[in-house]
């Protein structure tokens, strides 16, 4: 089994910053690509971020410039750096990871619960 927690989500004024996290746990053998989405209310879930296992990266057009992916794979950790946040990034945060488990080597696609960023004007 494997489980993927989110952290750092919150309330902040347009402008400010916040750094959302997300560590796997449990039988994992690797992480390959790991990422950041999000939904706001009546909207589609789309891509934020994305970072593959050799560190390549890849943004939204929305947030490049802003936002910073990154990752510590000794940790199995993935980070999302936001900085001068806009009322219209306000959404649930959700990661992604694809995770090959043990013993079977298998590459499975998990996601965290989600976590509420809310960006006041």
């Amino acid at each position: 089994q494997v489980q993927l927690v989110e952290s750092g989500g919150g309330l902040v004024q347009a402008g400010g910053s916040l750094r959302l996290s997300c560590a796997a746990s449990g039988s994992i053998f690797s992480i390959n690509a790991m990422g950041w989405y999000r939904q706001a209310p009546g909207k589609q879930r789309e891509l934020v971020a994305a970072i593959t296992s050799g560190g390549s990266t890849n943004y939204a057009d929305s947030v490049k410039g802003r936002f910073t992916i990154s990752r510590d794979n000794a940790k199995n950790t993935v980070y999302l750096q936001m900085i001068s946040l806009k009322p219209e990034d306000t959404a649930v945060y959700y990661c992604k990871m694809e995770i090959t488990t043990i013993p079977r080597r298998y590459e499975y696609v998990y996601w965290g619960q989600g976590t509420q960023v809310t960006v006041s004007s």
